[in-house]
């Protein structure tokens, strides 16, 4: 039973980095698709599985075509019912699910002020104070999720599960652009882009060879490595 996933840019695509984890951390196996984001042939890429139209979305093994992040989750959680991709107890998937909700419509300060980019850091960064509000809102998500699971260090639920995978390119977000938290939640962020999974992902993706004249989010601000290199 293999699924079709269809990606964008590694090294950009924040949501494509969900889409594969979904896969990846609970052992789906799936075939990459990958489409370029900033060419212009992202439409072309998706052409045989219209009507989807954005990257992730994927073909299951019947040939139904399933887009959007949220639904993709729904769908695997409802295939795969022992691979965990939920927490078990019901508060704590309730609550899950509320947050990676709240993920795929919110924050849009963050996302448009620190578009997620796993290439290197952003020295001296200045966030706005309406993505300092965003942040605020995230961490106290994070603290109410360690609420409810009584998980004090790790994942959110004490279990690793799909609200991890949601917040995977926030941490990225945090780490590369030096974004304002507390030291727990640093060390969240850290642990999640230290996966091997993740990793994995940033290794191939500095070997994709997709290749721009220009980097696709310029940012006013001096740059370094990559923190967790």
């Amino acid at each position: 039973m293999t699924y079709d996933l269809y990606i964008g840019d590694r090294l950009f695509s924040s949501w494509s980095l969900r889409g594969w984890l979904m896969f990846e951390k609970f052992n789906i196996p799936c075939r990459t698709h990958m489409t370029e984001l900033f060419s212009g042939n992202l439409a072309e890429g998706l052409q045989d599985i219209a009507p989807a139209r954005l990257v992730p979305c994927m073909r299951v093994p019947d040939g139904t075509v399933v887009g959007e992040s949220l639904a993709m989750a729904e769908t695997l959680a409802e295939r795969h019912p022992k691979a965990g991709l939920w927490p078990t107890e019901a508060a704590a998937r309730a609550t899950a699910r509320w947050m990676c909700a709240e993920m795929a419509s919110g924050y849009a300060s963050l996302r448009a002020e620190c578009p997620m980019q796993l290439l290197q850091f952003y020295k001296g960064f200045q966030a706005s104070s309406e993505t300092l509000s965003d942040l605020h809102r995230i961490e106290t998500l994070w603290a109410h999720a360690r609420g409810v699971s009584g998980a004090q260090s790790g994942a959110l639920f004490g279990e690793y599960s799909l609200a991890d995978i949601f917040y995977t390119p926030v941490a990225a977000r945090i780490v590369g652009y030096g974004l304002p938290v507390s030291n727990q939640n640093r060390s969240y962020c850290e642990e999640l882009l230290r996966d091997p999974a993740v990793q994995h992902w940033r290794d191939q993706a500095l070997c994709d060879e997709i290749k721009y004249d220009h980097f696709p989010y310029p940012i006013n601000a001096e740059t370094g490595p990559w923190p967790l290199s």
